[in-house]
């Protein structure tokens, strides 16, 4: 399992943001929900690695919040509320939260490995990691790929997203044929150079041909982490 908290950057000067969070998150999992935990957090378990890719990515992109995800084993059954559950993964998301916090002026996310309860601690880094565990180097890969993600997808311009955002809808309508630019192009009213110029800067291809490696090196981190038992 993976246990994702999330927490607002900067809340004490800003207005309560959560509510539009949830709203957003209930569309992106399949099995996981969220709820706030307490304050301007939200906490919520995940089964699935290419749903941590793209709740992680989605709370990365406006660059409101900080993201902890935790690897390995929660205490079963699960609770109807997030708020009540338990076990190692629960606490490596808050290890991971709290040392996200650290990663503020890169980007803020990091991954915790559950099983290893020692190293599941604000204080331990990726490097750290990379030195413990299979579970904990499994997981300093995946955050070391998703922050390079991260980095693509925060660095996006507001007028790169509007390209993107209609590319990913193209990209679903159409499962991926041939012509989306110009379909894009069509949709925005703007030529296909534009388009590919847009696609270009903005990373939107390098995205999504890394995503399966951050979501296979998420799944190796579950295996490995459950593993050490």
């Amino acid at each position: 399992m993976y246990v994702m908290t999330i927490d607002q950057r900067g809340s004490t000067g800003d207005i309560d943001r959560v509510p539009g969070l949830l709203e957003g998150l209930s569309a992106l999992s399949t099995a996981g929900r969220f709820e706030r935990s307490v304050g301007d957090e939200v906490q919520g378990v995940v089964e699935r690695a290419d749903e941590v890719v793209e709740i992680a990515l989605h709370a990365l992109r406006s660059g409101r919040w900080y993201v902890g995800i935790g690897v390995g084993e929660v205490d079963l059954p699960l609770p109807a509320s997030p708020r009540e559950g338990s076990g190692p993964a629960f606490v490596a998301a808050r290890a991971a939260v709290d040392r996200a916090k650290g990663a503020a002026a890169h980007v803020p996310l990091a991954v915790v490995a559950g099983r290893d309860r020692r190293r599941a601690n604000a204080a331990t880094t990726a490097a750290d990691g990379a030195s413990g565990s299979q579970g904990a180097r499994a997981c300093a890969n995946a955050e070391a790929v998703l922050r390079l993600i991260g980095r693509l997808v925060q660095d996006r311009t507001a007028a790169q997203w509007k390209v993107v955002d209609v590319l990913r809808s193209v990209r679903h309508d159409t499962h991926g044929t041939h012509g989306s630019q110009k379909i894009a192009a069509q949709k925005l009213g703007i030529t296909e150079q534009s388009v590919s110029r847009a696609v270009l800067r903005s990373g939107w291809q390098e995205e999504w041909a890394a995503r399966p490696a951050a979501e296979l090196l998420l799944t190796l981190a579950h295996d490995c982490t459950e593993g050490e038992k």
